[in-house]
């Protein structure tokens, strides 16, 4: 009930997960599609970019509001600083004030003074501004680091690094918010490039019992974690897209035109390999680049007959090497037999 600077960077984090969730899941695959020339109805979502902007703007947002009235010189408090969050970010649309100044663009009279609200990609979360310009600061102060880093304690050692006598800034330390901020940058950035696998947990009441199913809570998540426009867009498009060259030199054994060798373009062979499979149109599309298989029970099927088809092969290996084996055996044998019939006729 009662948020303040915490769950404020709490929740800054939750929506920049959800920013790349929707750019990896909603954006880019409609993207993907438009880009591949593959028939496409687009399907609209709300992009939470305008809530991650409204936070880290390195010049309106609400972390560089707050840092700008930490490092100020003069009276700095709580109160000025939702001032200037009042000037700044009042008419933004997702921001909601109750200051007097800004009453204007008050939605909900119930919202106290001291307090602004934020309508988050999960909904509206209201903050209470005190303590946010303390919690801010890095009150640390440089003694102290350097006492702790002197201590014998390995580990006490490590956790102050800012004390060693010979890394010692006069800067202003950074605040704890433009550390948390640049925490998350690099999180993105690391999560920007691995392939993502998502598992979303429901959580189905409030009480932890087994078998019980709030049906409103579980509508208010799966609707704030972007599950519907995700499902939309799944049900929809494409399970299963690869390039024309792997998909060829993967699948290129189940026909006889393409195996061993397929001389032409890639896609053409592609053609040719479903054709022959007799996979039915609605099942699949051809892209500039790739082919797209819409349901999973058609990838699977390519699997099994793979799979057939590479037990196969291998019998066909081995009876050929068996072949050759007997055979060089035996032409080594007549050789043999030869040789010892030729030397017993010369001295009979």
């Amino acid at each position: 009930q009662d948020n303040s600077f915490e769950q404020f960077i709490i929740n800054y984090c939750n929506e920049k997960l959800q920013q790349i969730f929707i750019e990896l899941t909603l954006k880019e695959e409609q993207e993907e599609y438009i880009r591949e020339g593959i028939e496409w109805t687009h399907i609209e979502y709300f992009n939470n970019a305008i809530i991650c902007d409204l936070i880290e703007n390195n010049q309106t947002g609400i972390l560089a509001m707050l840092d700008e009235e930490c490092l100020r010189p003069g009276t700095v408090t709580d109160e000025t600083f939702l001032e200037k969050l009042n000037q700044v970010c009042a008419t933004h649309q997702h921001f909601e004030s109750r200051m007097s100044k800004c009453s204007r663009f008050l939605n909900d009279t119930s919202l106290p003074h001291s307090c602004f609200r934020i309508q988050h990609y999960a909904g509206k979360v209201m903050y209470q501004v005190e303590g946010f310009v303390d919690k801010n600061n890095d009150l640390l102060y440089r003694d102290l680091s350097q006492a702790m880093w002197k201590a014998s304690h390995p580990l006490i050692k490590a956790l102050f690094p800012e004390g060693n006598p010979a890394k010692i800034n006069l800067k202003r330390p950074p605040t704890a918010g433009s550390q948390f901020k640049a925490s998350v940058a690099t999180l993105m950035k690391n999560l920007q490039t691995k392939n993502p696998n998502y598992i979303r947990c429901i959580k189905p009441n409030d009480k932890k019992a087994a078998h019980v199913f709030a049906e409103a809570l579980v509508r208010h998540q799966i609707r704030y974690l972007g599950l519907l426009e995700n499902v939309r867009v799944r049900r929809a498009g494409y399970a299963f897209r690869q390039p024309y060259e792997p998909c060829l030199e993967r699948y290129k054994m189940l026909c006889r035109q393409t195996w061993p060798r397929w001389r032409g373009a890639a896609r053409a062979g592609v053609e040719v390999l479903f054709n022959e499979l007799e996979i039915p149109e609605e099942e699949f599309s051809f892209g500039r680049s790739k082919i797209f298989i819409r349901n999973p029970r058609t990838l699977f099927k390519l699997e099994d007959l793979r799979k057939q088809r590479l037990e196969d092969l291998a019998t066909l290996i081995e009876k050929i090497y068996r072949g050759w084996k007997c055979r060089t055996h035996f032409l080594l044998m007549k050789r043999s037999q030869i040789v010892i019939a030729s030397w017993y006729r010369r001295y009979a």
